[in-house]
C-alpha cells in the first residue's frame, strides 16, 4: 500500500484534483474549518496548514 501524501499549504481552503493529470479525479474544494488539516475524500491526500499560516478572512 502506497504512503498517503501530505501537503502543507497556506490557506485553509483548497483544492485537489488527485494531481495526476488525465488519471486524477475531479477537482474538489475543501474547507480545513478550525481544524487545520484536511483529507481528500477521492484520493486521501492529506492537506494541513502551515505553521503561522492565517485563516482566510472574509468570505
Amino acid at each position: 500500500m502506497e504512503a498517503l501524501e501530505t501537503v502543507e499549504v497556506d490557506s485553509p481552503k483548497v483544492a485537489c484534483d488527485g494531481a495526476r493529470g488525465a488519471l486524477g479525479h475531479p477537482r474538489v474544494y475543501l474547507n480545513m474549518g478550525d481544524k487545520g488539516f484536511v483529507d481528500c475524500p477521492y484520493c486521501d491526500r492529506h492537506y494541513t496548514l502551515k505553521t503561522g499560516a492565517k485563516a482566510d478572512v472574509g468570505h
